[in-house]
């Protein structure tokens, strides 16, 4: 609800009930807004507690396709090859760039 249908709705209640019924209206709205927050924040904790059960059952699912399936890994990175054997080309003669 916007502020200006709370607004109208200020003005109506202030038309049929007058300045006297402001306090009551104020406590009753107030009440009214409290127990709305109230209960979406209920709703907003049973939907992530729910959801909690379900993230675990798809991690244990795919616990155990990863522990069936060994081709599912990632590969292994390969070894770095050492820069003193001579098979190994050096960085000048690969870029071809000139000492200077």
């Amino acid at each position: 609800m916007g502020a200006t249908e709370i607004v109208f709705i200020f003005l109506v209640y202030l038309l049929l009930f007058g300045a006297k019924g402001i306090p009551s209206f104020a406590r009753t709205m107030g009440g009214a807004v409290r127990e709305f927050r109230n209960a979406t924040d209920q709703i907003q904790r049973e939907i992530l507690s729910s959801t909690d059960g379900i993230k675990e059952e798809v991690n244990k699912v795919r616990k155990a396709a990863d522990a069936a399936d060994p081709f599912n890994s990632p590969p292994a990175r390969p070894k770095p090859q050492a820069s003193n054997s001579p098979d190994v080309a050096s960085e000048d003669e690969v870029t071809d760039k000139p000492n200077s």
